[in-house]
């Protein structure tokens, strides 16, 4: 299976067009939301186009299609509007013999992402800037910590297992690292894109 992943479009319509001719030009099977979709949430400014209506009912036409769980900026009113589940704290894909977590990165769930098999990938969004590795997923690194017993400067670097793969796709909507993204995954690997 090919999954295109995206996060955080808070909303702005622009982003969300592109992502969705992005999801068809890349021939994706699936469309793996982590979260922040339709709200702006009040720390950040408007995006963009924001039309969270709009984007509504842009995804609600791949509904069928998309995965997706919930960002800190998502709630009961947003579910109320979206044709596909999205309240979910977390979601497990599982690719042939490979377990995607996906969450959006602002909830610790050490105990889960220790307990995942190796090989797995555990994809968040929420710092809004991508990166692969260690470094794409610090909210993690003292929990994971602290469920292998170990300090926060011992568990630095290492996480749960090596064989973990932390995936941040950076942001749709609001990017702080200067440019919108998304990631594909499709046979074990995962790849960053500019949107």
């Amino acid at each position: 299976m090919r999954y295109l992943i995206a996060s955080d479009i808070h909303g702005a319509l622009p982003a969300a067009e592109m992502l969705v001719a992005r999801f068809r030009e890349e021939g994706a099977d699936r469309l793996l939301l982590l979260g922040d979709l339709l709200y702006h949430g009040p720390r950040n400014p408007l995006p963009e186009g924001y039309a969270p209506a709009q984007v509504a009912k842009l995804l609600n036409g791949l509904a069928d299609r998309i995965t997706a769980v919930r960002g800190n900026c998502d709630s009961e009113v947003d579910q109320m509007v979206l044709n596909f589940p999205c309240l979910g704290d977390y979601a497990l894909v599982v690719d042939e013999r490979t377990t995607l977590l996906l969450t959006h990165g602002h909830l610790d769930l050490a105990a889960a992402v220790a307990g995942l098999p190796a090989g797995s990938f555990v994809l968040s969004g929420h710092t809004h800037v991508k990166g692969i590795g260690p470094e794409a997923a610090p909210a993690f690194a003292k929990g994971i910590a602290a469920a292998r017993g170990t300090s926060e400067e011992e568990g630095a670097g290492t996480f749960a297992a090596p064989a973990v793969t932390f995936v941040n796709p950076g942001s749709i909507g609001h990017p702080k690292d200067g440019s919108a993204s998304y990631a594909i995954y499709e046979h074990g690997t995962v790849e960053l894109h500019q949107l």
